[in-house]
């Protein structure tokens, strides 16, 4: 018999060496190799068969199609954010920072999906039974949902497979462990693996799985990165957990599109879906009369959000002037800054600039850049903009004004909340042209 030899594997990008390497050779992280037990040899080939049963390749003519119609959430905003419902068979991976919701919503999705009569299983692995009762009626939950405190996750599929449940939550990766692998629970290895048998349940057991993730201080996912990459979709909530608003963002999804969001208020009966995030993002805290601070239609994910960019301008303090960007990118803001300097003859280089997206939603689309530099350009002459006024359209290192995908969808989102003065692209040339209309 062979003698069973280890492998490692990076866990920033999952490159697998014999030996263990200081750097990797793939993604030139630095000591992220993690030590992982090699596989051992099928016995015999009906045990190496794959997923679907088959040992030869199929032409696609001949492969069974089976229905793939989703499953409802039961919540309208979130079965958008994953492309129109849950797809069976799918693995979803759900982070977020301590006390964002992850638990909370996985709870009220369970929930509201036992009440529809479907089998559903709620794994804690954090919380006892008689804690997730106490959760659930605070959240006004029903008695149709199940629920198995366990860690072993041999055990959990053992136990739930039996069951055909259509949707699992697993709450969370990090708690759960497999037997036979040599390491503590939330070790780089014990995710990896659980993570594959969880994906190789879904996949011939057609359940919709739902995977709660811890996030480290970066904001990342803990755990090996190849975490995201074996699941089908990745959500991650933004924003602060202390905030009026929870936003979940897909930064990964196979059967829906990518940056699609979806935005909560929470209170102490749970998670409420918010059906128009324009309003909320410009609603009634907006002061109209004050500076620095601009409406900008951005594309998010498939739909048109308006949202409020502030921005504050003040002399520099300490002798450096410094440049700080909240849910904006910080490289663009720097190159608004060069260009207003440099084109439309404002002199920002003493001064400290703020510049942030109200509400919390991270803005990264370069149809920001003149709602930015408007915002600037406001709280530099301590002028406010017309109540009315939206613009957007990105800036080149000219001055000039480029456009911007879907411009009639933007401004029809506009003209929706009462906002009928636009700048946009083909309507005015530069930053210049845009000050002067701003401004008067």
């Amino acid at each position: 018999m062979a003698k069973a030899r280890a492998v490692f594997f990076c866990s920033s990008c999952g490159f697998e060496s014999p030996r263990w390497l200081g750097r990797c050779p793939s993604c030139e992280g630095w000591n992220t190799f993690a030590e992982a037990p090699a596989l051992r040899p099928a016995k015999s080939p009906a045990a190496r068969a794959s997923l679907s049963g088959t040992l030869a390749p199929l032409r696609l003519a001949d492969v069974a199609s089976e229905s793939t119609n989703r499953i409802s959430s039961g919540i309208g905003e979130f079965d958008a954010l994953l492309g129109g419902g849950i797809v069976p068979g799918s693995v979803i991976l759900v982070g977020g920072a301590p006390g964002a919701g992850k638990s909370t919503l996985m709870l009220q999705l369970a929930d509201r999906l036992a009440r529809e009569k479907r089998p559903v299983v709620y794994v804690c692995g954090e919380e006892s039974a008689a804690q997730v009762r106490l959760r659930a009626q605070r959240l006004h939950a029903g008695d149709e949902l199940l629920v198995y405190p366990e860690t072993n996750l041999t055990a959990i599929l053992d136990a739930v497979e039996p069951l055909h449940p259509s949707v699992m939550v697993v709450d969370s990766i990090q708690t759960v462990w497999l037997p036979e692998v040599e390491s503590s629970a939330g070790n780089a290895v014990q995710i990896r693996e659980c993570a594959q048998r969880l994906v190789e349940y879904a996949k011939r057991s057609s359940c919709a799985i739902f995977v709660v993730g811890h996030v480290t201080k970066d904001g990342a996912i803990a755990g090996p990165r190849l975490l995201e990459h074996l699941v089908d979709t990745v959500l991650y909530f933004e924003g602060e957990p202390s905030g009026e608003f929870r936003i979940v963002r897909a930064t990964k999804n196979r059967f829906g599109s990518v940056d699609e969001i979806c935005v909560f208020t929470m209170d102490e009966e749970g998670l409420h879906e918010v059906q128009s995030p324009s309003q909320i993002f410009v609603g009634a805290h907006r002061r109209a009369e004050a500076s620095g601070a601009c409406i900008v239609p951005s594309i998010v994910g498939s739909r048109p959000v308006l949202v409020e960019i502030q921005a504050l301008v003040a002399d520099a303090a300490y002798g450096t002037p410094r440049r700080l960007a909240a849910n904006v990118d910080q490289a663009r803001l720097a190159m608004i800054l060069a260009v207003l300097e440099r084109r439309a003859g404002m002199h920002l280089g003493g001064m400290d600039v703020y510049a942030s997206v109200a509400g919390g939603l991270r803005i990264t689309e370069p149809a920001a850049d003149l709602g930015i530099a408007l915002a600037i350009a406001s709280a530099f002459r301590n002028r406010p903009l017309p109540g009315n006024l939206v613009a957007f359209g990105e800036i080149g290192l000219s001055g000039e004004i480029r456009r911007v995908s879907q411009m009639q969808r933007r401004q029809t989102e506009a003209r929706k909340l009462g906002f009928t003065m636009t700048l946009a692209p083909g309507e005015i040339a530069d930053v210049s042209a845009a000050l002067s209309r701003a401004f008067g």
